[in-house]
């Protein structure tokens, strides 16, 4: 038998989804934390114009794209690294900073992808507590530890759907060591930007990076974009085990008219949030424990775990799949992902009657 090395048959596979209907019912499907709508109508024309070039590989400095971001955001271009999704990027920084002799430090309900980057390193995984469900600075300084190489926050976070105001995060960082590099994961940054608490200019320092990606808010979790602002000497190192052609030219394409939409892009917030506080408030009118969020999705808190199971079950008898949290230590949660009305509130009735013990 061929074995895998060591830290790698130590490893458990990365969760994914679980999507099987019942026969005769159709698939709904609330847990990936997709966008609420398709993306632009300029990116899907610019992907397949792309495809022309299908024939020659793509531009391995996404020129185009890092100059409409560098733009759009008032950043160097020269500080923009692109991957195929935030997932690269975590896990090219973990393989770059971190190796058996560090740690990498995270809150304790962070997204998981944190860890398995970890593992991949072979570093150790470290969390702090947190603090109703919402990443705790203090909790973070207190963990660090003198073989503390990265920390990981995002912000809002996933899959509580919490965050921390700019003000602690710089406080997070004017706490930490200058060689602990702050990596700020902003997945679902455009859900909560109209709040006008950047962070791209911590970057400025040298020890801190901000990721994005055009998964969520643009719609394009099918094209695998991520992106973030590094500091030169990160970058560099980075760069070092990044795939060099690892954004496809229709992707690219797609992401840069993608950005020249920002009306579509702020629509599809706007109405995400819209959708997102009602559906809320009617799971809080229905008895559960429902965080405020700032994202695409939010987190349902039941009685137990046991109950969370149940619900879960009884969902997905009819067809409605929401994500069980049981692997990042939330047993007793499910997170929904916001998706058309009327998906949203078959979900809402299912999860009412079931609260009334299945009573009409």
């Amino acid at each position: 038998m061929i074995r895998s090395v060591g830290h790698i048959s130590a490893m458990s596979p990365y969760a994914l989804a679980q999507l099987e209907a019942p026969e005769g019912k159709p698939l709904i499907s609330l847990s990936q934390n997709e966008s609420l709508r398709p993306p632009s109508p300029l990116a899907i024309e610019a992907a397949a114009e792309a495809m022309k070039a299908g024939h020659l590989y793509p531009d391995p400095d996404w020129s185009e794209l890092r100059a409409a971001l560098s733009g759009l955001h008032g950043i160097p271009a020269e500080g923009i690294l692109c991957g195929c999704g935030s997932m690269e990027l975590i896990s090219c920084l973990t393989q770059a900073f971190a190796d058996e002799q560090n740690t990498v430090l995270a809150p304790a309900y962070a997204y998981p992808f944190f860890r398995t980057a970890a593992q991949l390193a072979r570093a150790r995984y470290d969390t702090a507590p947190e603090q109703d469900r919402c990443a705790s600075v203090d909790a973070l300084l207190a963990a660090v530890r003198d073989d503390t190489r990265i920390v990981f926050v995002a912000n809002p976070g996933n899959p509580t759907g919490t965050r921390i105001p700019r003000a602690e995060l710089v406080r997070l960082r004017e706490g930490l060591p200058g060689d602990i590099l702050l990596v700020i994961d902003e997945a679902y940054g455009e859900f909560a930007d109209h709040l006008g608490e950047p962070m791209f200019d911590l970057v400025g320092c040298g020890d801190t990076v901000v990721l994005r990606t055009f998964s969520k808010a643009y719609g394009l979790a099918g094209m695998r974009i991520g992106w973030g602002l590094f500091p030169p000497e990160i970058a560099r190192e980075v760069r070092k085990v990044m795939n060099p052609n690892n954004i496809t030219t229709a992707g690219q394409a797609a992401a840069t008219a993608a950005l020249v939409d920002q009306a579509y892009m702020r629509e599809t917030c706007r109405e995400t949030a819209a959708l997102r506080d009602e559906f809320r408030g009617r799971l809080v009118k229905a008895g559960l424990d429902v965080p405020e969020s700032f994202t695409n999705f939010i987190l349902i808190r039941m009685k137990s775990a046991e109950e969370a199971h149940r619900a879960d079950v009884a969902l997905r008898a009819e067809g409605v799949f929401l994500r069980p949290q049981g692997g990042v230590g939330l047993a007793d949660c499910l997170r929904a992902t916001i998706g058309a009305s009327e998906r949203l509130d078959l979900t809402a009735s299912l999860l009412e009657h079931w609260m009334n013990g299945g009573k009409t």
